[in-house]
């Protein structure tokens, strides 16, 4: 009972490696990012100081490495700004995502010292342990311990490592595409080299990563903006698929694809769509997820939700299922009072597991 449009041929390939749903329910017509990432609205969650779902998983589940972070977010600086990843809120900047495009990375590398400088300072530095063992042995094991992970981070290339795409094979990254690191409008680029970027950073020890990737904000000219953009993102998003199961990933990451709402099944006097809050769609993949199924249905004419509406709560609390968090258990806030991931009416999407 499905069809597959024209113009993503790649993707109608691993349809077997991928499930859609497509009855997906209870978003607000809010130009934002919060819903998908939080389970919250944009109003909500900057009241609340309700965190990215990536922050939730750091403090939960922790780094894998301690030279790894546990969340890197890819998204952007975008114009429109309720766009951009919300932040850790109540957990504190400790769990914030580390951005692949700013002072974040770049303070991860040595840029005032060589690293034979850096050798050396560290010679010295365990010269100066030795006496002071000496004098109060306890106090300075702390201090060791955190000098270590401080040296281990400044003289461990792994992260910016993975985001050097000039150490991918050449024929594979041309099978991603690239696309462009130019921002579309006010959105983010369509830009493939971060699809490619994701992979490699899971493989380096990253929990979760956040991609926004295109503008599909189409109020004007659907059709020829379609026709440019879905040509790459099929491409990228059926290589991520089948680079995943080429690794033996395919169990252990999930891949979760889209947007704050759908499109008005009408089209306008610009040839355009607008935006449409009752029905959404959604693509997952891996995960030790149940692939090859379609979930849901709409109406004959795509504006409402006809059989299995799944509201998107329950897409938020699949993927923390699959992490091993309880998607109704509490983390604590900088007050130590405990707070619910989401709401009890989360359920796990039972087609999927």
């Amino acid at each position: 009972g499905i069809q597959i449009c024209e113009l993503l041929p790649q993707t109608a390939m691993v349809m077997d490696k991928i499930s859609v749903i497509r009855s997906i329910v209870g978003l607000r017509d809010e130009h934002s990012s919060f819903q998908t990432t939080t389970g919250y609205g944009m109003g909500e969650s900057q009241r609340d100081g309700r965190p990215n779902m990536a922050s939730i998983m750091a403090k939960t589940l922790g780094p894998v490495n301690v030279i790894v972070p546990p969340y890197v977010d890819l998204f952007p600086t975008m114009q429109h700004k309720p766009y951009n990843s919300p932040g850790p809120g109540y957990l504190g900047r400790g769990f914030a995502g580390v951005t692949a495009d700013g002072e974040d990375l770049a303070s991860m590398k040595p840029r005032y010292f060589t690293p034979s400088q850096l050798a050396d300072r560290r010679k010295l530095l365990d010269q100066f342990d030795r006496a002071r063992r000496a004098v109060d042995q306890d106090e300075s094991l702390g201090m060791d311990t955190a000098y270590a992970r401080a040296f281990d981070v400044l003289s461990s290339s792994k992260l910016v490592e993975a985001l050097n795409l000039s150490k991918e094979d050449p024929l594979l990254r041309d099978r991603y595409g690239k696309g462009s690191p130019k921002h579309q409008g006010d959105g983010a680029p369509l830009w493939n080299d971060q699809l490619l970027m994701a992979r490699r950073l899971v493989e380096a020890g990253v929990r979760c990563v956040t991609v926004a990737y295109g503008f599909w904000d189409t109020h004007g000219q659907n059709f020829k903006s379609l026709q440019k953009n879905l040509p790459l993102f099929d491409q990228g998003i059926s290589s991520l698929v089948c680079d995943l199961h080429d690794r033996g990933l395919a169990k252990d990451v999930t891949v979760v694809v889209w947007g704050e709402f759908g499109r008005t099944p009408k089209i306008n006097k610009d040839a355009g769509r607008d935006h449409w809050a009752p029905v959404n769609g959604c693509l997952l993949a891996g995960g030790g997820l149940r692939t090859g199924q379609v979930i849901g249905s709409t109406d004959k004419l795509g504006g409402a939700a006809e059989n299995r509406p799944v509201n998107y709560l329950d897409v938020l609390a699949t993927i923390y299922d699959r992490m091993g968090i309880d998607p109704h258990t509490f983390v604590k806030d900088l007050s130590d009072r405990p707070v619910p991931i989401l709401p009890e009416s989360a359920r796990v999407i039972r087609e999927l597991v």
